[in-house]
């Protein structure tokens, strides 16, 4: 069954179109859109219609590809915004909000049943957003036994934090201990393993290869705040907005590594791969 899934998140709206059928997944098509709906309680009306527009052509192409069924989700941004019922009157097909329970389910879900390795005993999977953190921790075989949304996302810290271009050593550390006090908010279980998923850990694959270890993350932190952004993205051919977002990423990545008790590995699926899984399985 050809299925698709629209995520309109804080930074971007997304489309990902695959082929699913017995819990196997096959990537058909995927496009991004930097939409940035922002950090303040109020979307703004011109964001709105920008989305809007963004989520018709991307249910169109998914419709075009072949898609029998499509779903479009909103998350972080939508939730708390103001005017979120604003928001959903203003696009022209039904957008899903997801609560974050059903955003860490639906993110372990993806990361543990597209790794492609044996993840055994307890898992842990991280998935950074511009708007949230979800922690979900579970089996691959039972699923999700504890789960909690944290409002930090690196959207918003890059936003309050990181003015300069390259970010200063002042700003990260900011950035750092805002992270880690949300993080302290709630005690995250210890795992055996962990996963990492969203657009920062994604795009860290390209600088330090498939686990984030804590000198890993330092040694990224370093490439991605040492020079100007579009000196950066040039070199790794990383679109410049992303490069602007990735230390705040890197930094909520490391303070949840921290209280997992291991390693992340970058994961090869996330919401939108759980989203159509889960979709493959109920439909």
């Amino acid at each position: 069954m050809r299925c698709a899934c629209v995520d309109i998140g804080t930074n971007t709206t997304r489309v990902l179109v695959a082929e699913v059928a017995g819990g196997r997944f096959t990537e058909v098509l995927q496009q991004r859109a930097f939409t940035r709906i922002g950090t303040g309680p109020v979307i703004a009306s011109e964001k709105i219609a920008e989305v809007a527009r963004v989520v018709a052509e991307q249910v169109k192409l998914a419709e075009t590809a072949g898609a029998e069924h499509v779903r479009v989700v909103a998350t972080a941004a939508i939730r708390a915004a103001v005017n979120r019922e604003e928001f959903l009157a203003g696009m022209t097909c039904d957008v899903d909000v997801l609560d974050g329970p059903e955003e860490a389910r639906l993110a372990f879900l993806g990361a543990t049943r597209t790794l492609g390795s044996e993840l055994p005993g307890l898992v842990g999977v991280v998935d950074v957003g511009g708007g949230s953190t979800e922690i979900a921790v579970g089996t691959v075989a039972d699923g999700v036994s504890w789960s909690s949304s944290f409002l930090v996302g690196s959207g918003a810290l890059a936003y309050y934090y990181l003015r300069s271009d390259p970010p200063t050593r002042d700003e990260l550390q900011a950035v750092r201990a805002h992270a880690s006090d949300v993080l302290d908010t709630r005690k995250v279980p210890r795992v055996e393993q962990a996963v990492a998923v969203g657009g920062s850990a994604a795009s860290l694959r390209r600088v330090v290869g498939e686990v984030l270890a804590p000198d890993s993350l330092e040694r990224a932190i370093g490439v991605l705040s040492g020079k100007p952004a579009a000196q950066v993205a040039e070199r790794l051919s990383i679109d410049a907005r992303r490069v602007r977002l990735m230390p705040a990423g890197i930094l909520i990545l490391d303070a949840a590594a921290q209280r997992l008790g291991q390693p992340l590995q970058i994961g090869r699926g996330g919401l939108r791969e759980g989203l159509l899984l889960d979709m493959g399985h109920t439909l």
